[in-house]
């Protein structure tokens, strides 16, 4: 369909499709403008308009609640649209804040919205003056997220985030941790990479998909900005937001903050975690969901850190201490996220790379603690075809990555790559393909 056809003449077509019972796959242009159809015709949802819903909350005294969805991308489309109209609970939970839908971060005001911008589905709670009462959101798999965020988990933090708004200001303590901090630019057209490329508003009278400045662009975005000015990347860009589970803690994902499991030798079950607990607060601020936890992760020092947790254990508070030890950052899994593919074309060259089996393994004879990565994509476009160029080819086994053999995981080479090698560095890499073994060589880009 046009980009040019208007959104009435789009809703009529759409209306005959319906009714005539014909089901097409939707291309990317019709899912963004039957999206903003579809919430406008709700009558319960403000459609990229913040500001409206921040006039209403005050002449309310409601919270704002901003959902945050990158379209046309397919995770957590379900829960999307459970929040949209399928769970009676939920639906009833909404009439107590001013609702407002965004779908694209083009003019995102990001002195209020600092996310993890890997993810394409967030939810912010904001007080009527613009405190940050808690975010919902989050995913530790490029597709699979059932373990991390559901209906129940946000009605839940919801209901918290509440309880706050009631609360508030004589908690104000207790939500000083979570704000966002001063952004090194204001909005994301602002970022030099994308600066040349967007404008401060989605496009809806042109090309509306290639006008919106997606989430996981922000984080590119300044990725390259930092690179290119510092040479490498600083923790809170190479491992942003780590998942509890880096630590071995286990979350409930219908109750946000319940221990549902402690990893048994993890720092989580050396602070005294116990299944059952319910996080109250970790560093002095009130957790509500997964996200706030990995907020105050995120915000942690990658060196040593010593984290206060409370939690209620058998209706009792309990104060724990969260000990992490030296480059804890770096044991969270980097690889799903989608801001991986630019580390992939900078350090590999665009290869993905994959883990090798046990079986796979034992008939190579290499041992567990040292290298054994299958190549399962290599780019054939540029920037992403250097691996190919080299000589690497789809199942070649990695087996040693500038001298380094103990990269056991892809997350581990993507890092290292970034961080320790010098942009423009050629380093070899040692592979197994076959029964053979070959030496190539790559240059790291900038």
């Amino acid at each position: 369909m046009s980009l040019t056809r208007s959104l009435p003449q789009f809703a009529v077509l759409l209306s005959i499709f319906i009714s005539t019972g014909f089901v097409a796959a939707q291309s990317r242009e019709e899912k963004v403008l039957n999206d903003k159809l579809r919430f406008e015709k709700s009558g319960i949802w403000y459609y990229n308009d913040l500001e409206q819903a921040f006039v209403v909350a005050k002449k309310l005294n409601q919270p704002v609640l901003a959902v945050l969805r990158c379209l046309p991308c397919e995770e957590c489309v379900k829960l999307d649209d459970d929040i949209m109209e399928a769970n009676p609970r939920l639906q009833q939970l909404l009439k107590s804040f001013a609702r407002v839908r965004i779908v694209g971060t083009n003019g995102l005001d990001l002195s209020l919205f600092e996310f993890d911008t890997d993810q394409s589905f967030a939810v912010f709670v904001f007080g009527p003056d613009r405190t940050l009462y808690c975010r919902y959101g989050t995913r530790s798999d490029r597709k699979a997220w059932e373990e991390d965020v559901s209906v129940e988990g946000l009605v839940a933090s919801l209901e918290g985030a509440l309880q706050i708004h009631r609360d508030y200001p004589a908690n104000r303590e207790l939500l000083v941790g979570k704000q966002p901090t001063k952004p090194l630019f204001p909005t994301p057209e602002k970022i030099p990479s994308l600066a040349s490329k967007f404008g401060s508003k989605l496009d809806y009278e042109g090309n509306v998909v290639k006008s919106c400045i997606h989430c996981h662009m922000i984080g590119d975005g300044m990725r390259e900005y930092y690179r290119a000015e510092e040479g490498k990347l600083p923790d809170q860009w190479l491992y942003p937001y780590p998942h509890p589970k880096t630590f071995g803690l286990i979350l409930d994902p219908a109750q946000s903050t319940l221990v549902k499991k402690i990893v048994e030798g993890s720092p989580a079950a050396s602070a005294g975690f116990k299944e059952g607990d319910q996080i109250i607060s970790l560093q002095e601020q009130a957790i509500l969901s997964i996200a706030d936890v990995q907020w105050v992760l995120h915000n942690a020092s990658g060196g040593e850190a010593l984290i206060p947790v409370k939690v209620n254990r058998d209706n009792m508070p309990c104060s724990l201490t969260l000990k992490l030890g030296p480059n804890w950052k770096s044991h969270d899994d980097i690889a799903w996220r989608a801001s991986s593919w630019p580390l992939r074309q900078r350090g590999l060259g665009g290869m993905l790379l994959k883990p090798a089996t046990d079986e796979e393994r034992a008939l190579l004879g290499i041992a567990s603690n040292k290298m054994a990565l299958v190549v399962q994509h290599v780019g054939n476009f540029p920037p992403h075809d250097r691996a190919k160029k080299a000589g690497m080819l789809k199942g070649d086994i990695l087996i040693e990555y500038d001298g380094r053999s103990d990269l056991l995981r892809e997350s581990d080479v993507l890092t290292y790559s970034i961080n320790s090698v010098p942009i423009g560095k050629t380093v070899e890499l040692r592979i197994r393909r076959g029964s053979d073994e070959k030496t190539l060589s790559i240059a790291t880009a900038k």
